[in-house]
């Protein structure tokens, strides 16, 4: 897909772009971009953020790069790299030419650094990292300088360059900027700006043992790469006035404007990269695309679509405001998709034999079925039937309720695109007591497209044919966590919160049938399973064991939410 095809809703950071447009502020230009640090791997809430800065370059006629934050290299890794550029591009998104690091750049980081430095605007300084969070004080009360922020414009310098040198070591001195240690904001407070790390670049080596502090490398990334419109996610509001002091303190012309928006917060799904890397790290997880993981790699795997995710990130809005969306309205949205795309089949989970006493014994009938009624153009299949069949074992009960439409002893069903079947009994285990087989008896006359098929019975069951089903392998899998409401990509708290972890998350399902049409089903395909959910085809599957995901159930709640409250316009949490 063209970025430039993606929707964005008109919202408060158009708004700002439309009067900056209309002042010729940056001579009618749009440039944005999308920072990663490739310390991890991407989730849903960068995907709100991705969605965010290509559609809004998309629908002013503008420029969107692609930019790794790589300051850290510590904490960085090629691997992080490679899947975020395959998130983006599987998202939709192109940034052409535009791949650029923040490592593109350490020179003249460098340089300005020096600059900040004789202009009296920043100072070498001694102090531990302890010593350093102590002199910066609280909320209440304001910082107390360092003993090292009266040194000479020379003897800083002279500093700095030895910081460059390696001649000092790892931690033992930063380079601070000199701005006011009284400010209520914290962030103010002679903010770090390099620290000495010795630690292998993945693309610089070891050239440099001292690395830019993000809050200085940023805006100057920004600007050098023409950047109008720099949007953050709102935990950097606070750091906006240091953003604006660095480019007001080089004297740069026509900087660049950060604008802060409400990232995004769901229901029952981690948002913070730390957390979900000691997912990964402690083997809660198989890895980063683990289908319960709700990185942009785990809901592909699970067999999410890329429109889906465009739609609800398009369909949740851009606000200044801190909320949590329900993880139900993303799990509409893909409904909202798959209905229309995915083919329908027949898949038994739990199967329970099911035997028409008066069907000939060596019969086997083609029927017609429909592969996806929301879609004119997709045509019909053939699935044999035959005297013996599975069906679902939740789909008989031999006491039932009021209001019960399955099959029950006496009662009457129909099997889809075949007959209507009659239960006339079954047969129990002779240890176990369970339930092995049902019989019943079935209407010739009833088969679908005739006319005694009008004939209206209320339930109506899936099934396979027993001789002619394929073996398949279905993953089940459920909310990481049990709570509903889970802190973002900053919330630092909580450090049990494995204890809030699903202990059944994964229900594997190894003797399950499917219709013989899916013999080949290609990896990454989706399907309607019916009357069970949507499924996608995993990379684990082979050609002689089929291994499905489920991606989401049919039932809807959300959608009847939407039904219930059609002048609604949020899709955040409804108590």
């Amino acid at each position: 897909m063209d970025s430039r095809d993606s929707k964005v809703t008109v919202n408060f950071i158009q708004a700002i772009i439309d009067q900056d447009k209309k002042t010729n502020k940056y001579g009618g230009k749009v440039h944005l971009r999308f920072p990663p640090e490739p310390n991890g791997y991407l989730h849903i809430g960068h995907a709100k953020s991705i969605c965010l800065n290509f559609g809004i370059a998309a629908q002013n006629g503008g420029l969107c790069n692609l930019r790794f934050d790589d300051t850290n290299p510590s904490k960085e890794d090629v691997e992080y790299i490679d899947s975020i550029i395959k998130d983006v591009r599987w998202l939709g998104f192109d940034w052409e030419d535009r791949l650029f690091y923040a490592s593109d750049y350490f020179e003249k980081m460098y340089d300005y650094a020096v600059g900040l430095i004789r202009a009296g605007e920043a100072y070498v300084c001694d102090l531990s990292p302890e010593e350093i969070r102590k002199y910066r004080g609280t909320f209440q009360e304001p910082g107390k300088e360092s003993p090292y922020r009266k040194r000479s414009r020379e003897e800083n310098l002279n500093l700095f360059q030895g910081m460059r040198a390696g001649e000092f070591a790892d931690g033992s001195r930063v380079l601070r900027a000199k701005i006011d240690m009284t400010s209520p904001n914290l962030n103010m407070r002679d903010p770090i700006l390099y620290r000495i790390l010795r630690a292998t670049h993945h693309r610089t080596g070891d050239q440099w043992c001292i690395y830019p502090l993000y809050d200085y490398a940023h805006p100057l990334e920004d600007y050098y790469e023409g950047i109008t419109h720099s949007i953050c996610t709102l935990e950097f509001e606070d750091h906006r006035p240091l953003y604006d002091w660095v480019l007001n303190a080089l004297h740069l012309p026509n900087p660049p404007r950060q604008i802060e928006f409400a990232r995004l917060n769901l229901t029952n799904t981690v948002l913070s990269k730390r957390k979900l890397r000691q997912l990964v790290e402690e083997d809660y997880v198989t890895g980063w695309d683990d289908p319960r993981m709700p990185t942009i790699s785990g809901l592909r795997r699970r067999g999410y679509t890329p429109e889906s995710i465009r739609n609800f990130c398009d369909r949740i809005g851009i606000s200044k405001t801190n909320s949590v969306v329900d993880i139900r309205f993303l799990e509409h949205c893909i409904r909202e998709d798959l209905n229309l795309r995915a083919p329908r089949v027949m898949g038994v989970l739990h199967p329970l034999k099911l035997v028409i006493s008066n069907y000939p014994e060596e019969m086997v009938e083609e029927m017609e079925a429909e592969n996806n009624p929301e879609d004119p153009d997709a045509g019909t299949r053939q699935i044999p039937f035959s005297r013996n069949l599975y069906i679902e074992r939740e789909d008989f009960c031999i006491d039932p309720p009021k209001k019960y439409f399955r099959l029950a002893p006496g009662f009457e069903v129909r099997l889809k695109n075949a007959y209507i079947i009659k239960c006339d009994g079954f047969v129990r285990d002779e240890k176990t007591g369970e339930i092995k087989e049902v019989h019943c008896s079935y209407d010739p006359e009833t088969r679908s497209g005739r006319p005694a098929s009008q004939r209206k019975i209320k339930g109506t069951l899936h099934w396979v044919s027993a001789a002619h089903a394929l073996k398949a392998e279905v993953r089940l899998y459920d909310y990481l966590l049990l709570d509903q409401i889970e802190g973002g990509e900053e919330d630092e708290g909580d450090e049990d919160f494995v204890k809030q972890l699903n202990p059944n998350p994964l229900e594997v399902l190894s003797d399950c049938l499917v219709e013989p049409s899916l013999a080949g089903a290609a990896q990454g395909s989706r399907y309607q399973f019916m009357r069970q959910g949507y499924f996608y085809v995993d990379p684990d599957s082979l050609p002689d064991k089929l291994v499905f995901n489920l991606i989401v159930s049919l039932r809807d709640t959300w959608g009847k939410i939407l039904k219930d409250n059609e002048d609604r316009k949020s899709y955040s949490q409804i108590p």
